[in-house]
């Protein structure tokens, strides 16, 4: 399939040829008709698969169809990012993909200045791409309004929730027309993902990209089953045993990620957490001390752990099983890189059982079982 057969206008082709885009992803071929077509949308997608595309091309075709050039400039599409970094690359994006339309668009985020954002919005604008926070911010302050919003995109909805902006969300969705078209995006299908896709879509269609199903034959898979007051131990237990001297743990929660590494270093073990409710400079200095080696050990979530990419390293310790079974295989999917060997271990609770059965179905083979331990 070509963009062609998408249905897209000319002025889309064009930029798209200008990058050299010829085939759509997955996601595009499935999201975009249906958008085209007024459809909300629940997609669930991991970055990196072409989503920003799949909802900002038909956004901008749509913008195009309806367009009134004796009406004054108004927002008509709103994009809620987790970040400043995604917020900055869909504004990017929407401004190559919508270089021969002529719409104005501005990206907001707090951390700077809001005067350059201010301005922009006084000028007119049709798109907006924005954090929940300064969003909030500027609309409470009288600098914008959301009156004639037509689309709306909540993208990366996991990261959001994970990082604390449900509340934020909430307000600004509460700001929006009841009549809209809502796209909604979010790299897991959680039930706390479910329930607020619920509430904010309207007989929506579906869109799942594939998800990874088979884990790299080079990562040596095992499972310990062990009491959940006994995993500290086990842990101690595994690192010393083992001779693991770096390796990123993962908790399902942000709590669980800072007791996890508060133990490690009682423990003589240097450790550093990460996860949404660290400062992105807490969140880069962790990182970049763990890819130097200062740091000996990681714990993250799942949502901070996003673009954790360290070469050569040899463990992933899963300290508590991922609810969602694709998750596990995004997971242990950090070691074993580029043609080396990487050693994935996970501590399964009796709780927890539930879900390496899942994992086990969707890897299609059972995890080796560590029958002997000290802490069985």
């Amino acid at each position: 399939m070509t963009f062609t057969e998408l249905k897209l206008i000319n002025p889309l082709l064009t930029a798209l040829d200008k990058k050299g885009y010829k085939i759509p992803s997955p996601i595009q071929q499935q999201a975009i008709p249906h958008i085209l077509l007024g459809k909300d949308i629940f997609g669930c997608a991991q970055t990196g698969t072409g989503k920003t595309a799949a909802f900002a091309l038909p956004i901008l075709q749509l913008l195009e169809a309806n367009k009134n050039p004796n009406s004054r400039r108004s927002i008509k599409a709103l994009i809620l990012a987790p970040t400043r970094e995604l917020a900055t690359q869909i504004s990017d994006n929407f401004k190559e993909y919508g270089a021969n339309l002529g719409f104005a668009h501005t990206v907001i985020f707090g951390g700077v200045s809001q005067l350059h954002q201010v301005n922009a919005l006084k000028k007119g604008v049709e798109i907006v791409i924005a954090t929940p926070g300064r969003l909030l911010d500027l609309m409470n302050q009288g600098f914008v309004k959301l009156n004639d919003v037509q689309y709306f995109v909540l993208d990366e909805a996991d990261r959001m929730l994970d990082m604390g902006f449900i509340n934020d969300m909430k307000k600004v969705i509460a700001k929006l027309p009841t009549k809209r078209q809502t796209l909604f995006f979010s790299a897991t299908a959680a039930p706390s993902i479910m329930k607020l896709a619920n509430t904010i879509l309207h007989n929506p269609v579906s869109v799942t990209v594939t998800p990874v199903s088979s884990t790299v034959s080079v990562i040596k898979q095992s499972v310990y089953f062990v009491d959940r007051n006994k995993k500290r131990g086990l842990l101690k237990h595994l690192i010393k045993s083992e001779n693991i001297d770096h390796a990123l743990i993962f908790t399902r929660t942000k709590r669980g990620a800072d007791k996890v590494a508060k133990d490690l270093n009682a423990d003589g073990v240097k450790a550093e957490a990460i996860h949404g409710n660290k400062s992105q400079g807490a969140r880069e200095r962790a990182l970049k001390g763990f890819k130097d080696r200062a740091i000996r050990i990681l714990v993250a979530t799942d949502i901070a752990s996003r673009g954790i990419d360290v070469d050569k390293l040899s463990h992933v310790i899963n300290y508590e099983i991922p609810e969602v079974a694709e998750t596990y295989v995004h997971r242990i999917g950090r070691t074993g890189r580029a043609g080396e060997s990487g050693i994935a271990i996970s501590m399964c609770d009796r709780e927890e059982a539930k879900y390496l059965k899942e994992i086990n179905k969707l890897i299609k083979k059972e995890i080796d079982v560590v029958k002997k331990h000290p802490f069985v």
